[in-house]
């Protein structure tokens, strides 16, 4: 007895599905750092910066939403948060690639209330779909 509507293959390869997808997510949240660690300081400059955080938030809950599952929203947010903050340490020489800026501040810690407010969606989505109909 499985899933109705499924056939034995489609459940067969569901966990090589998922062992393939969650990294690829973690990969396109990293990757997204990675971008707006750089650019997020572009004219106009406090204005890329919020749209770099709507662009993180919309991720995270379209991933959770696609997929399905708490883990499609976390995978982003979490590759987002490890890029972002190591890329965020100061170096030994002195130098940093976010300043305290505006714009640096929009960036860093509006991206990570995205991040927050986008795995939530995520749970929530998930939440609903597990919900048993009335």
């Amino acid at each position: 007895m499985g899933i109705p509507g499924t056939s034995q293959n489609q459940r067969g390869r569901q966990p090589a599905i998922r062992a393939v997808g969650y990294p690829l997510l973690f990969l396109l949240g990293a990757f997204q750092g990675l971008v707006g660690c750089f650019q997020y300081g572009q004219s106009p400059a406090p204005l890329l910066a919020i749209i770099l955080v709507v662009i993180i938030f919309v991720t995270c809950a379209g991933c959770g939403w696609g997929v399905g599952t708490f883990a499609g929203g976390l995978s982003p947010a979490l590759g987002w948060f490890v890029t972002a903050f190591v890329i965020a340490m100061p170096r030994p020489n002195g130098s940093v690639v976010i300043t305290a800026t505006a714009a640096g501040e929009w960036f860093l810690y509006g991206g990570s209330v995205a991040c927050l407010a986008g795995t939530v969606v995520a749970f929530l989505t998930r939440l609903r779909r597990s919900a048993p109909p009335r």
